[in-house]
């Protein structure tokens, strides 16, 4: 697929990944549909995106976890534009909490955001993807192949995600309508910043080495080259791939592996 005048809808596209992908599309032609809560700063941002590439922005406020706001996104973008070729579920949120210790509010919001956001989205776009032959994406992550310890609801999240994406592929294997699930490792973003505690609250600060992590920028050229070329599947680093194999064939050695990273984050929830 050729992303030059093609209608891109973008959730979560206020920062991180969301935002990378709004910059990679439209400097390949595309014009955009960015949807986050903040509305403010989303607006700002489809400004700069149309003077600096040239093409057309619409931002619209957007909170997945509500329904409602799904099926208005998707309504605003036939409206302004008459069309949808590529929709980009991206919008998420992580946590950091034993599951003993937290609040089940937690996980509901999780499930709300990550899964049915993507369900939400996905499901208002699909008429206007059948007709164009275009792209569901849904922004995944390693936790959907593995379970991590302290994002139990994370990894539940994240596997629901993989699940219906992977059997909305087959329902659609004779219609034309593609469907990308993509895996970025860890990614520097405000992902962790914003991660919830046990309490449901914001724990305003990542537990892990942000520098030594992927870019945002190079998540977002991958995802886009992934669109064009129509790929099934990426898992973007070495790390995740080791991680994808070794759950299909040492799963109890993964098990003992994956406790000991966990172990050294900073101020760890595993001893």
């Amino acid at each position: 697929m050729n992303l030059k005048d093609k209608i891109v809808v973008i959730t979560g596209a206020s920062s991180g990944i969301g935002k990378a992908l709004a910059h990679e599309c439209a400097s390949r032609g595309a014009n955009l549909v960015l949807a986050a809560r903040q509305y403010v700063n989303l607006c700002d941002i489809t400004e700069k995106i149309e003077k600096q590439y040239g093409v057309k922005a619409l931002a619209v406020q957007c909170d997945v976890s509500i329904e409602d706001d799904c099926a208005l996104l998707i309504k605003q973008a036939v409206l302004t534009f008459g069309r949808v070729d590529v929709l980009i579920n991206n919008a998420g949120i992580s946590m950091r909490a034993l599951f003993k210790d937290l609040d089940l509010q937690v996980i509901k919001r999780l499930m709300d955001v990550n899964f049915w956001g993507t369900v939400y989205c996905t499901k208002y776009a699909m008429p206007e993807l059948l007709k164009s032959k275009g792209t569901v994406v849904g922004v995944s992550s390693i936790a959907g192949y593995k379970g991590l310890p302290g994002r139990t609801g994370y990894s539940a999240s994240k596997f629901a995600m993989n699940g219906f994406l992977d059997a909305l592929r087959v329902e659609n294997l004779k219609t034309g309508v593609h469907v990308l699930t993509a895996c970025p490792g860890f990614t520097a973003s405000n992902i962790r910043n914003t991660a919830l505690n046990k309490e449901a609250k914001q724990q305003g600060e990542s537990s892990l080495e942000e520098d030594k992590m992927m870019t945002a920028e190079e998540v977002a050229k991958i995802i886009t080259d992934g669109i064009q070329n129509r790929s099934r599947t990426l898992i973007m680093t070495g790390q995740g791939k080791l991680t994808v194999t070794l759950s299909k064939l040492f799963p109890a050695w993964l098990d003992k592996l994956v406790y000991n990273v966990f172990t050294k984050e900073r101020d760890p929830l595993l001893k």
